[in-house]
């Protein structure tokens, strides 16, 4: 569910912060691409890959919201997904005997930052793959061996537009008459600062936000 859909707040409920986690949060906003790449070119590229394939990229440059993006359009294609986040220190996949003997040609794994996984657990989860015939897809921070589906590269102007998403869909939800004016040199400085992670930059802005309202206060 996306900030749009959520039901509407009571009139004399406090605005909420526009950067809190459940705004920004993968599936909340959408992924934007580059003009002349889709969520649907994305998942043909990934199908002439025979269904193999990594997103690389750097900490908070969006490979997790990419993933949130292609989830639905992997379903639509006819892949049975099924997905997992791989924590800080996380070595091993939580896969039952029974799940992987019903993977097949259909299935699609869907594995966020495979490269906590150990050698020997990526390794078995990429002969489990080819044995039954399913597909995988990974994103890391560094190339991992799969074919390669897209480079996530945020820019200042990309950032600009996220943060632009953001806001628009949080005005929707929450229109009052004060809309949220974030300085052009605050992103400035923050897209210096992170060096363009863009979920840090979220949270310098959720930071921000609190510090204007506490002084309007």
């Amino acid at each position: 569910m996306t900030a749009s859909d959520a039901d509407p707040p009571p009139k004399d409920a406090p605005r909420p912060n526009p950067f809190s986690t459940r705004f920004i949060q993968p599936g909340a906003v959408a992924y934007l691409f580059e003009p002349e790449s889709s969520a649907d070119t994305l998942v043909e590229r990934l199908r002439e890959q025979q269904w193999w394939g990594e997103i690389i990229g750097p900490h908070g440059s969006g490979k997790s919201t990419l993933l949130a993006e292609l989830q639905p359009e992997l379903q639509a294609a006819g892949r049975h997904v099924s997905a997992f986040v791989c924590r800080e220190g996380q070595r091993r996949l939580p896969i039952a005997a029974d799940e992987l003997r019903s993977w097949h040609a259909a299935t699609q794994l869907v594995v966020d930052g495979y490269e906590q996984l150990g050698w020997f657990a990526r390794w078995r989860l990429q002969r489990n793959c080819r044995r039954r015939g399913a597909g995988l897809l990974i994103t890391a921070h560094q190339p991992m061996g799969l074919p390669t589906l897209l480079i996530t590269r945020p820019t200042l102007e990309s950032t600009r537009a996220v943060v632009q998403e953001i806001l628009a869909a949080f005005e929707r939800q929450f229109p009052t008459d004060e809309r949220v004016t974030i300085p052009n040199d605050l992103l400035d400085r923050l897209y210096r600062q992170h060096r363009g992670n863009v979920r840090e930059m979220l949270f310098g802005l959720y930071d921000w936000y609190e510090s204007e309202r506490r002084a309007k206060a």
